[in-house]
């Protein structure tokens, strides 16, 4: 299998940003630090086999979907040497909403 370096869209990283600052407000930093440590750990998974999930060509070409637990939806893109995520989404948020068409 071939290994990807897995990165982060400036807008997923606003995106676990504003989750982590959510989950501090409702349940704690420490629910918050262990939580986000969960999805970071999912997402560098992505390293190896990062073929997974859905592939989304109507609605972006190459984007790729998966999910995290039961909550969250991961969108990303899969490229010869990276895995790029681009949103990470919580709780039933309408990701395709954020690939408009062109």
């Amino acid at each position: 299998m071939k290994r990807r370096q897995v990165i982060y869209s400036p807008e997923a990283a606003n995106d676990l940003e504003r989750l982590y600052d959510y989950i501090v407000g409702s349940a704690g930093v420490a629910r918050a630090d262990a939580w986000l440590m969960r999805i970071e750990s999912h997402c560098q998974s992505f390293d190896m086999a990062a073929e997974r999930g859905t592939l989304r060509n109507d609605i972006r070409p190459g984007l790729r979907v998966s999910s995290f637990g039961r909550r969250m939806t991961l969108a990303f893109t899969v490229a010869p040497t990276q895995v790029i995520f681009l949103r990470l989404f919580y709780a039933g948020a309408d990701w395709e909403a954020a690939f408009p068409s062109d």
